[in-house]
C-alpha cells in the first residue's frame, strides 16, 4: 500500500510534537517515531527537516537527546533555566575566578546564556567543550554567583 504524501509544514509538525513528548536519543529512534505515526521518511530528509527547524543534539542527564530550539533559546538567547538542570556538572572557585564543569559539548551555550543574563558579578566568560571560566568583579560576587548557578542547576 502506498503511503499518503503529507506536507513539508505536517511532517516537520509531527516532528517538533513527538521531540515534546519523547527523549529522542537519535535520528534512527525519530524516524521509528514518525513511522509509527504513518509519516513514512528517508535519512536525508529528516537531517534536512533537523536542521532547517535547528533542532540540535544536546547533552542531559540520560544522555544525548534531540532538542527543540525553544529549549535552548528565548528570543534568540539561551534559556540559563532550561540548559543548567541539564548540562551542570559542577563549580569551583577561587578569588574572582569561578570554574564551572558540565556535561560534554555543554560550555558554549551555558556560557553564551550566561553572558545573556547581565549578571553585574560577572565580567565575561570563556568556555571550551565542558568547562567554562567566569571571571568576577570581587570575591563576594563570586560566592553570590556560585550560588545562584548551583541553585538554577537544581531546578527541574
Amino acid at each position: 500500500m502506498v503511503e499518503p504524501m503529507i506536507s513539508k509544514r505536517e511532517r516537520q509538525s509531527s516532528i517538533r510534537a513527538l521531540l515534546g513528548e519523547h527523549q529522542v536519543a537519535s535520528q534512527e529512534e525519530l524516524k521509528q517515531l514518525l513511522s509509527e505515526r504513518g509519516v513514512s521518511i528517508t535519512q536525508a530528509t529528516l537531517s534536512r527537516d533537523l536542521r532547517e527547524m535547528g533542532i540540535v543534539r544536546s547533552a542531559g542527564p540520560q544522555g544525548p537527546r534531540y532538542v527543540l530550539p525553544t529549549m535552548l533559546v528565548d528570543e534568540s538567547k539561551p534559556s540559563l533555566d532550561n540548559l543548567l538542570p541539564q548540562l551542570f556538572s559542577h563549580i569551583d572557585g577561587v578569588g574572582e575566578l569561578l570554574v564551572l564543569h558540565t556535561l560534554p559539548s555543554g560550555a558554549q551555550p551555558i556560557a553564551e546564556a550566561i553572558d545573556a543574563q547581565g549578571w553585574t558579578e560577572a565580567i565575561g566568560t570563556i568556555a571550551g567543550e565542558n568547562t567554562i571560566l567566569i571571571v568576577c568583579r570581587s570575591s563576594a560576587a563570586r560566592v553570590a554567583l556560585s550560588e545562584r548557578l548551583i541553585a538554577l542547576s537544581q531546578r527541574r
